[in-house]
């Protein structure tokens, strides 16, 4: 049996770990938890102390966060290529948007679904500032794909923006631009992404 466990929900984030499960095609042990008290157990609070979901136990080591847990994943099995090598170029740009999707573009998302609009000077005070220049940032960055974030190789780091972009797509919460469209209809020529729309 797998020394690898997941703690999610299907209505998660999680699915981007399960996502990046079947891209590296190594097993894993998942564990459904319901939303509410079998998140709150004093078991589940001693793996992660937030009460949520995904949680990925490896022995005695606890990854906590969606996109901690899928770069350890790609790190874990690096000979499964989906990061970059250690000391690789690419490695810039796959950090940089693993932790600007993480920081910048969950933030500014959550605060548009909340309703909150930041005036000028709470747009100096914040992480994203504002969802447009989030989102022309996240254009940049995609427009440079060719045709993943770190070059010709899909990698971690596409499975995390993808699934993010797919479910807000699925949502009619984001409407493609023609850069967005072209990034995913790349990944969607992927089976492991088409099995998860």
């Amino acid at each position: 049996m797998s020394s690898l466990t997941l703690y999610t929900n299907s209505m998660s984030r999680g699915n981007t770990v399960d996502l990046l499960f079947k891209l590296l095609n190594v097993p894993y042990q998942r564990i459904e938890l319901d939303y509410g008290e079998e998140m709150h157990t004093k078991e589940y609070l001693a793996i992660n102390p937030m009460g949520k979901v995904p949680a990925l136990v490896d022995g005695d080591k606890i990854i906590t966060e969606t996109a901690a847990i899928c770069v350890y994943l790609a790190d874990k099995f690096i000979e499964k290529g989906l990061a970059p090598a250690l000391g690789a170029p690419e490695r810039a740009d796959y950090y940089r948007w693993f932790f600007f999707t993480a920081g910048p573009i969950e933030a500014a998302f959550t605060a548009h679904a909340m309703g909150l609009e930041l005036d000028a000077e709470q747009q100096k005070m914040s992480g994203f500032g504002s969802l447009d220049r989030v989102m022309d940032c996240l254009e940049t960055g995609i427009t440079n794909a060719a045709p993943y974030i770190c070059g010709k190789q899909l990698t971690a780091v596409d499975a995390y923006i993808g699934s993010f972009l797919l479910f807000l797509e699925k949502i009619n919460f984001l409407k493609p631009t023609a850069v967005i469209h072209n990034y995913l209809q790349a990944l969607k020529s992927h089976k492991a992404f088409i099995e998860r729309m």
